[in-house]
């Protein structure tokens, strides 16, 4: 190509960019007007709680049409169309996020602001072309998801942990705190809750290492998901509580509920955050301390993260155990500080042996999950707690997984978890409960060292 040419398609470019951009203009003060507009005259019959929801679409479109239809401003076919979906969206459901909160390979959401949006597919993250209007319809977009579950956010309360009613779990920050506008995050949940198949499946777990998992839970050994932020933490907790049988009562704790348990005995208790006078704060601590007068044979905590440590751990050591719950840790070991630390967190001057003993007489089994470079949520450790050897908690690797077989042509781990071939002490146990494991869960297999 020559420079004339490629002076011509600059200018070319450099001259339509503004004509584009001031359309857009055009179009999103229309989006503004006619959303107020609609709100104005459908505004009570939106939130009619008696009207089915494919009822309220209907009317919504259909006034919609009559609006965009009146609009003086000469509009084509496609930004009618455009301008209709659009609003639509914003009034029935999150604006420009709602096609990605359909998509089902979109597993996560990241606005950085009103004009910027990623998304993770496939475990990899993307940018994409969508925007919101300007920072004020990404306000309004927050508050709409905040507000269905009762809380706000607002300069009081900078920032917001809340749900989607299909669980998806939703973290809100804005300013001051946020610089350069607010910020949300979306981690989608699927809408039918995977199970232990699908991690066989998709590589996470083997059907060994699933067993021996099946054989814990059933067993009422307590049990410690961990991992990073999106190491699927959550997911396997729901897998795990699977394996809970159904004659037993279960109780969730949760900053917002996003568990998806579907036994018929579940009461699931939700976290309250302080009113707009700093009043009326229900900590993960105080459910757990309630919990326990609640008759639960099960306690299935989202995340322990504080002083509620030292509570959970008191339930294990008294009698409620089949507990099960997460905690962030890069790997078993650094698990059992994080304990200690939230432990001392929680206000009691408790000597470190005294806080050890604890966690080794109540973790049975710590289960640690990964995200690799390639997307993919593996579960690389499941370790046994063995109890005390002078100061130290003493751990046993159960099933490590084998990085010894590199990557394939698409940058994928080849490598699968592997038994080490040495059985748990707590075999007699689960013995004496009528469970027992089929020689080839233990089969040892070679691993290769990382």
């Amino acid at each position: 190509m020559s420079l004339h040419e490629r002076l011509s398609q600059m200018k070319g470019a450099t001259l339509e960019a503004p004509a584009g951009d001031l359309r857009r203009t055009v179009l999103n003060n229309i989006n503004r007007k006619i959303h107020h507009l609609l709100i104005e005259e459908l505004g009570p019959q939106l939130y009619n709680q008696t009207v089915g929801r494919d009822e309220v679409r209907d009317k919504v479109r259909r006034k919609l049409t009559a609006l965009v239809a009146g609009e003086d401003t000469p509009l084509s076919a496609d930004e009618k169309s455009g301008l209709i979906e659009e609003i639509s969206d914003d009034v029935l459901g999150y604006g420009p996020i709602e096609r990605f909160l359909a998509d089902e390979e979109v597993t996560e959401i990241m606005i950085n602001n009103s004009s910027t949006i990623y998304v993770e597919k496939k475990g990899k993250i993307l940018a994409t072309d969508d925007k919101f209007i300007d920072e004020a319809h990404l306000r309004r977009i927050i508050d709409k998801i905040v507000g269905q579950i009762g809380r706000r956010i607002d300069e009081s309360v900078p920032m917001v942990d809340a749900r989607l009613p299909d669980g998806s779990r939703v973290n809100a920050i804005i300013p001051p705190l946020a610089i350069g506008g607010a910020k949300m995050t979306i981690r989608k949940f699927a809408a039918e809750p995977l199970g232990a198949d699908d991690l066989i499946e998709f590589g996470t777990l083997t059907p060994q290492a699933s067993a021996f998992l099946e054989a814990c839970v059933r067993g009422r050994l307590n049990v410690l998901v961990s991992g990073g932020t999106g190491s699927g933490k959550t997911t396997t907790l729901n897998v795990l509580s699977e394996f809970i049988p159904d004659d037993e009562r279960i109780i969730t704790i949760e900053d917002a509920v996003e568990l998806q348990i579907h036994q018929a005995h579940v009461l699931q208790l939700e976290s309250r955050p302080p009113n707009i006078e700093g009043m009326g704060q229900v900590t993960i601590r105080d459910l757990v301390r309630n919990a326990l007068r609640m008759r639960p044979d099960r306690i299935v905590v989202g995340e322990v993260r504080g002083g509620e440590a030292l509570d959970m751990l008191q339930a294990m050591n008294t009698g409620h155990d089949g507990s099960l719950s997460t905690v962030h840790a890069n790997a078993p070991r650094d698990v059992l500080s994080r304990l200690e630390t939230m432990v001392l967190m929680s206000g009691m001057d408790l000597p470190i042996r005294a806080i050890r003993e604890q966690i080794a007489s109540a973790v049975d089994l710590i289960v640690h999950q990964a995200r690799f470079r390639d997307g993919t949520r593996r579960v690389t450790h499941i370790t046994e707690v063995q109890g005390m050897e002078g100061e130290v908690i003493t751990l046993q690797d159960l099933f490590l997984f084998d990085y010894s077989q590199g990557l394939d042509e698409s940058g994928r781990q080849r490598g699968r978890l592997k038994s080490t071939g040495i059985r748990p002490k707590f075999s007699q146990r689960l013995h004496d409960f009528g469970i027992d494991f089929s020689a080839e869960v233990f089969q040892f297999e070679y691993l290769a060292r990382k």
